[in-house]
């Protein structure tokens, strides 16, 4: 079984200023002479951590890792006005620009996996190949599955009624606006309340054998009040099924799926539909997988992945 490679010092980082309110955080590490491959976090809002480098053969690639609009260590934090899908896309572009890098391999999980996707749907030109992780399309049904009753909340009712009984009876049809109600309200310790509440919920989806939650303050803000705004707004989408129905635009890409079968946050279905949609993908589902990346399975998965996607260079 693949591990993960041996931590490697960052050989350069910086800010890049992509609008008049947004700056962007990136890091780059392994051979500032190899093959590029951009690695684009979850959330969204959760940003970037060195490990995440560690995925990658540090002598074969040209590891750039960023954090997002208002994460991580992006300026300024938690900011949601001029942040939307079409604004990330945009700002990937810039990034590869700024670095002066032809075109590269796209890496993403769950919510990137979202970006990623979109990214190589706008400019498939630029995408090597795509390796994704935990598929999330940005479909009503899959937010649905996991912020409202009656889809996660059947295999951890316990877990979801901590995260529904913060919201009175009358607003409960809709958690996610009623969250977002209380996320951007005036009431800075409400604010804080729910941004644990909503963060401890989607915590306990997301491994296999979940740990102790332990985010900050900052880190349950950002990732909440992200996640909220875009979910709010269905992800900034032109239609419901954006990407499944622009699959043929990035048909000749070469991407493989890493996906593990228990994972509750973003089910196997959507990597299913989406590995039918693109002829030149392959699915790897875990078996012993939640959802993850640092869970052996899909790391396994992930690290072989990139080890032989250097063949598209």
């Amino acid at each position: 079984m693949k591990i993960l490679y041996e931590k490697t010092p960052l050989f350069d980082e910086g800010f890049l200023k992509v609008s008049d309110i947004h700056s962007i955080y990136y890091a780059q590490y392994g051979n500032p002479k190899g093959r590029p491959v951009v690695f684009l976090h979850g959330g969204p809002g959760g940003g970037c951590i060195p490990v995440a480098s560690q995925y990658f053969d540090p002598e074969f690639y040209r590891i750039v890792l960023f954090d997002q609009r208002g994460a991580g260590k992006s300026l300024p934090p938690c900011e949601m006005k001029e942040n939307t899908s079409e604004n990330l896309v945009e700002d990937i572009e810039k990034l590869r620009g700024h670095l002066g890098i032809d075109k590269w391999m796209v890496f993403g999980g769950s919510w990137g996996s979202t970006l990623a996707l979109i990214y190589a749907i706008a400019h498939p030109d630029k995408v090597v190949s795509l390796i994704l992780r935990g598929i999330f399309l940005g479909t009503q049904q899959e937010i649905d599955w996991i912020y409202e009753e009656g889809g996660a909340s059947k295999f951890f009712p316990e877990d979801f009624e901590a995260y529904q009984n913060f919201i009175p009876q009358e607003e409960k049809s809709s958690m996610v606006r009623a969250y977002s109600k209380r996320l951007f309200g005036e009431d800075k310790k409400l604010s804080l309340e729910a941004a644990h509440r909503w963060s401890r919920w989607e915590s306990a989806l997301v491994c296999l054998f979940p740990g102790v939650y332990n985010m900050s303050d900052e880190e349950a803000l950002a990732m909440a009040k992200a996640e909220c705004h875009y979910f709010l707004h269905k992800c900034f989408f032109k239609d419901d099924n954006y990407i499944l129905n622009n699959c043929d635009k990035i048909k000749d890409i070469p991407s493989t799926i890493v996906q593990g079968r228990y994972d509750m946050d973003c089910p196997p279905f959507s990597a299913y539909k989406l590995h039918k949609k693109l002829p030149k993908s392959n699915l790897n589902i875990v078996v012993f997988g939640g959802h993850s990346s640092m869970e052996p399975g899909l790391v396994d998965g992930l690290v072989r992945a990139a080890e032989d996607h250097k063949k598209f260079f």
